[in-house]
């Protein structure tokens, strides 16, 4: 654990990029096999590729989000604009996820999204009101955890949200 720990402080971005790389990749793939209950790649090896590469900036995107939001929060708290009841704790997390899934969330969707599109080459924005319900129903209450924790865990609890979110579409989305 502690060489994980290290690795996140002294690598933030590379590690926050391959952490994505890794397992939203994989979430994309087992939302396609849980819904198509096909053991099969849902793009080929060059779409592959692209959607690795496009996990991984999309993690230093979230990096850069984490640490722009709680940035945000504390300013806000300096100024006497939030109660002081979310200074600390449970309060703190819950209020800086909020924050974050209001304010940066639905960027970065359509953020990601684009980049299916372009690797797809073709237009496709369906689903982006569903995806965007997921910032109150998943992504609060997930980032309420992850805020939680220590920093050096922030990203990778992320990026393993992101596995889980693929999992838990996959296994609701009709066949």
């Amino acid at each position: 654990m502690d060489l994980y720990v290290e690795w996140t402080r002294s690598n933030p971005l590379l590690s926050a990029a391959i952490q994505f790389a890794v397992l939203g990749t994989l979430g994309e793939v087992l939302s396609h096999v849980l819904r198509s209950r096909r053991l099969e790649a849902p793009f080929g090896f060059v779409a592959f590729l692209f959607k690795v590469a496009a996990w991984g900036l999309l993690g230093v995107f979230v990096k850069f989000g984490f640490v722009g939001i709680k940035g945000a929060f504390a300013a806000l708290m300096e100024h006497g604009y939030l109660p002081e009841l979310v200074s600390q704790g449970l309060g703190r997390a819950l209020a800086v996820s909020v924050l974050l899934n209001l304010f940066f969330g639905p960027q970065l969707m359509v953020f990601h999204r684009l980049e299916d599109c372009l690797i797809e080459r073709r237009w496709n924005m369906a689903g982006l009101k569903f995806a965007f319900g997921t910032l109150l129903w998943f992504w609060i209450p997930a980032h309420t955890v992850t805020f939680s924790l220590p920093v050096s865990f922030q990203v990778g609890l992320a990026a393993l949200w992101s596995l889980v979110l693929g999992i838990i579409l996959g296994l609701a989305k009709p066949r």
